[in-house]
């Protein structure tokens, strides 16, 4: 297949505050042509004052060219998400919430075809929630009804739970499993069973200053006293964005590439 015809992935780790929308929406303005995407992919749970998503920050990121927007256990903690969440129709909840609002996954357009993405909740040192197997198996089965393209944004704590994951759905056929969460952007991207282009985490797009995202000082004071203590987002006006580029067959759904994006914009 010509190069030219396959299908080119984007997507962004988690947006940490307006640093990581701004980030994003900068990103898409300035390095565009360079990538060049058929599809964006935002991971969006800590895009509101670092925990949750607000109606407003759903439409801005949305008109920044973000075409689906992946979350985590942070998505209901503005809540404002339940006024929207139904109609929004580029947002995902993880699909092992039993009988919530939202859905878990959905089957977009490209102009290269259709892809479906399915954003999931890991169990390990995570909250409570039911098994990815059943519900992701039954998601990727409904999927391929209409397509061979399936990204999953898998949000979790232990990489080990990450890449067993990985290693079982790709068995289904998946075409990328990317890894979110932990906000620290590993070096182990490959393709597994020659078809899933997989990595542990993609990272975060937020302040480059702070401590994932967030301010230094606070998040400094929690860890000497162990005492509670507010996270405020880090507000340097320096700006790290962490991304894959992943590419695929549209037409077999075999991942071809996965390439790491790690770029400081100040």
């Amino acid at each position: 297949m010509p190069q030219e015809e396959k299908l080119k992935i984007l997507f962004f780790g988690d947006l940490v505050g307006r640093p990581g929308r701004l980030g994003v929406q900068r990103f898409l303005t300035e390095k565009l042509a360079e990538y060049n995407p058929d599809f964006v992919i935002a991971n969006i749970e800590n895009a509101s004052h670092g925990f949750g998503l607000t109606e407003k920050n759903y439409n801005e990121i949305s008109s920044f060219g973000v075409d689906c927007m992946t979350s985590g256990n942070h998505i209901w903690d503005k809540k404002d998400i339940f006024d929207y969440i139904d109609s929004a129709d580029k947002l995902l909840r993880p699909i092992n919430y039993p009988d919530a609002a939202g859905k878990g996954y959905k089957v977009f357009d490209t102009p290269k075809g259709k892809i479906g993405v399915i954003s999931v909740l890991g169990r390990n040192f995570m909250p409570v929630i039911d098994s990815p197997k059943y519900a992701v198996e039954k998601a990727i089965e409904e999927i391929k009804k209409e397509t061979s393209v399936i990204v999953i944004d898998f949000h979790a704590e232990a990489t080990a739970e990450k890449m067993c994951y990985a290693k079982y759905f790709s068995e289904f056929g998946i075409s990328a499993f990317i890894g979110t969460h932990t906000h620290v952007q590993t070096a182990d991207e490959e393709i597994f069973n020659g078809q899933t282009a997989y990595i542990s985490d993609a990272g975060f797009c937020g302040d480059s200053e702070g401590i994932i995202g967030m301010d230094y000082q606070t998040s400094l004071k929690r860890i000497l006293t162990m005492l509670p203590e507010r996270f405020e987002v880090a507000s340097s006006g320096k700006v790290t964005i962490n991304a894959v580029l992943i590419t695929v067959n549209p037409d077999s759904g075999k991942a071809e590439d996965i390439k790491r994006i790690y770029e400081k914009m100040s």
